[in-house]
């Protein structure tokens, strides 16, 4: 499937016709930071203070919480973020929800999620960890989790407007480049952690030769549309 059009410039397209609508789908990439440190801080507080679990015990409850949430990143991404609507309707939500990023991929205004996308998805997984785990196990997870989308959405932020040019910085905007400019379809769907692109075969590297090749060793073979 060919893109019709990507921009490599830091602009902006409009997306709403209503004036109150387009200002809130322009965000400060520092917003999740600012709306979530709390939470995670309070959350952390309610795993000390009120489940008194042991500080070991809520290390690795919080590192489970951040593996959540890479899981919980890469499924979004590549299933609801990358899904294909044969409707003008669904094709209008998609571009509205992803496909905008993907044809202004260094628009600095939106590279993190909307609060009025991303606070009702909180409310909705702190209320299934409570369902699934108890208010005690909740404090600690939730806290991992939610630490887990700030560094998603910071990453991502720092992945197309910062110069990471080391070490596993480095590879991971090498990582994140490739999914936009690469096969943006199949591959490369986690951000914050290329974790879940090995274990489901989405992964892919470059070879001595230049050539991109899939997590089996196959090489990426490219379509016209």
């Amino acid at each position: 499937m060919a893109r019709r059009y990507i921009s490599n410039k830091n602009e902006s397209v409009r997306m709403f016709e209503s004036n109150f609508l387009e200002w809130f789908s322009h965000v400060h990439p520092l917003t999740p930071v600012v709306l979530y440190v709390p939470v995670i801080t309070w959350m952390i507080w309610r795993a000390v203070a009120v489940a008194e679990f042991p500080i070991l015990a809520i290390l690795g409850l919080f590192a489970v919480g951040v593996v959540m949430w890479s899981f919980c990143e890469y499924i979004l991404h590549r299933f609801v973020f990358h899904y294909e609507p044969k409707t003008d309707f669904g094709r209008r939500i998609h571009f509205l929800m992803h496909g905008v990023h993907h044809d202004y991929p260094n628009d600095a205004t939106r590279l993190v999620m909307p609060p009025g996308f991303s606070v009702p998805l909180a409310f909705f997984f702190y209320f299934l960890f409570l369902f699934l785990f108890g208010v005690n196990y909740t404090a600690p997870l939730f806290a991992g989790f939610v630490a887990g989308y700030v560094f998603y959405d910071t990453l991502h932020y720092a992945t197309h407007h910062i110069a990471l040019k080391h070490g596993v910085w480095a590879w991971l905007k090498k990582h994140h480049m490739r999914h936009h400019y690469g096969d943006d379809e199949h591959y490369g769907f986690g951000v914050s952690s290329p974790l879940w692109d090995y274990v489901f075969g989405t992964h892919r590297y470059m070879t001595h030769s230049g050539r991109q090749q899939q997590s089996d060793g196959q090489p990426v073979q490219h379509t016209a549309a």
